[in-house]
């Protein structure tokens, strides 16, 4: 394979040039802007900060593959977006459910495995976090732990969301004709947001566990 080879994937570019998505380069602007919010609102802790790098080289993946359209920035644009949906999947287990990081890390090879398995019925790696979202929220919404519940509206909003930005991104090349410029830039709009949300979400329940560790003392 031509990992040099030319991807052209979205309405608003129409050949190769490194400005050929204007729209959607600048638009991953958003993703160092949650990035930014997230790395203030961690105000030191260590979670917090994994998160906004995180969200950062989604940023700096994000653009550079619409800047160049080649294989290999599509291939680092998703596998920095797999990073943080592996690794949050993690963090939640850690924080909202304690547990251990030795088995807490098996969160990561499980949603692989259900995004093979959505794979299979024709979804993909942005379904299954969709469905991931969902599941968080009915996974709290259910917890015999009251504290536990407060969150789930969190995730069910982060989840709309995240719908209605997949939906942007799967309407993109059909609707060239009518909007030349597609609506990808939506999604990322949109996905920055969701991000930071739950980002921030992750953060509130570790500084309750925190606040509520220290006041048991």
């Amino acid at each position: 394979m031509n990992w040099n080879g030319y991807v052209d994937s979205y309405c608003e570019r129409v050949g190769p040039g490194i400005w050929g998505e204007p729209l959607n380069s600048l638009s991953n602007l958003a993703f160092l802007v949650a990035a930014v919010a997230v790395w203030r609102l961690a105000r030191g802790d260590r979670t917090g900060r994994l998160l906004a790098v995180l969200i950062g080289l989604v940023f700096a993946a994000s653009t550079v593959f619409h800047l160049l359209a080649t294989r290999w920035s599509a291939a680092a644009d998703s596998l920095f977006i797999l990073v943080f949906v592996l690794c949050y999947a993690v963090l939640f287990a850690r924080v909202f459910f304690g547990v251990a990081a030795k088995l807490a890390w098996l969160a990561a090879p499980a949603f692989l495995g259900f995004t093979a398995v959505i794979a299979l019925v024709g979804g993909g790696l942005y379904l299954s976090a969709l469905s991931g979202l969902f599941a968080f929220g009915l996974l709290l919404a259910f917890s015999p732990d009251s504290a536990r519940r407060a969150f789930w509206p969190h995730y069910v909003v982060s989840g709309a969301i995240f719908a209605l930005s997949l939906s942007l991104r799967t309407i993109d090349r059909d609707i060239c004709d009518f909007v030349p410029v597609g609506t990808h830039f939506l999604w990322h709009i949109l996905n920055a947001v969701v991000l930071y949300l739950v980002s921030r979400t992750l953060l509130l329940k570790r500084r309750e566990g925190l606040l509520t560790s220290s006041e048991s003392r």
